[in-house]
């Protein structure tokens, strides 16, 4: 029974005890903070801005997408030339399509060739040569504007003797009876060719030219070689002069 009595006894002394520990002490000041003890008060007035810090360091992060090119600005000055770069190698040769190469050289030396022969043969078949001139007739009668046009037409000119030999040239292809490239119509009795170069050679039959009826203003050969004026609208053998 006694030993009950100590162990009670002992309890109610270490609840004494713990009590006595979290009593607080009367003779400290009573204090507490002014967030929970006083009522908040209006916000003050917006403080000046400071000054500007210096730039910071760069971020260490990833850098972001790059934005869009801006608008081109205007064109700068012209630099100084550069100095000259190193000489490059040698190119091939070009080609040249006007210009000849062996083959064409031949084609053409054949084709002067060729000429050559077709010359010869209308010399020996229908014509005459005399120094750098032949002599050719198609064998037609026409006017004397008509002989002028189809000598033309094959780019050659109407025959005009400058000299005997070549006189008997125009007569061997002719026989005669053809116009010559003679005429006197700008100035009567004044026989140039169709250039207009007064004729030094002249082989008239006798009393020619006579201008018979005032009318006659051109010029044929005759059969024996000798000339006589005639009217031009009359139709004579056509015979032309080629350059050779």
């Amino acid at each position: 029974m006694s030993l009950f009595l100590s162990l009670s006894l002992l309890l109610l002394s270490v609840v004494i005890t713990t009590y006595s520990a979290i009593e607080p002490d009367e003779s400290l000041p009573k204090t507490c903070p002014v967030v929970t003890c006083a009522s908040p008060g209006l916000p003050g007035r917006d403080g000046r801005d400071g000054l500007k810090g210096e730039k910071g360091e760069p971020g260490q992060g990833p850098s972001g997408i790059q934005g869009p090119p801006g608008k081109l600005g205007p064109q700068g000055l012209p630099g100084f030339p550069g100095p000259p770069g190193s000489r490059g190698q040698k190119g091939d040769p070009g080609v040249c399509p006007k210009c000849d190469d062996d083959q064409a050289v031949l084609e053409r030396e054949a084709l002067r060739s060729e000429l050559d022969r077709v010359k010869k043969w209308l010399t020996f078949a229908l014509g005459k040569k005399v120094g750098r001139k032949l002599y050719l007739t198609n064998g037609q009668r026409m006017t004397f504007d008509s002989v002028k046009a189809e000598c033309s037409h094959f780019q050659a000119s109407m025959a005009v003797p400058m000299n005997a030999e070549e006189n008997e040239a125009i007569l061997y292809v002719t026989k005669g009876d053809a116009f010559l490239g003679i005429t006197d119509k700008e100035k009567e009795g004044h026989f140039v060719d169709l250039t207009g170069r007064p004729v030094t050679y002249q082989n008239w039959n006798a009393h020619e030219p006579n201008n018979d009826n005032s009318g006659e203003d051109c010029v044929i050969i005759l059969p024996k070689g000798k000339w006589n004026d005639i009217s031009c609208s009359s139709s004579y053998l056509a015979v032309c002069e080629f350059p050779v």
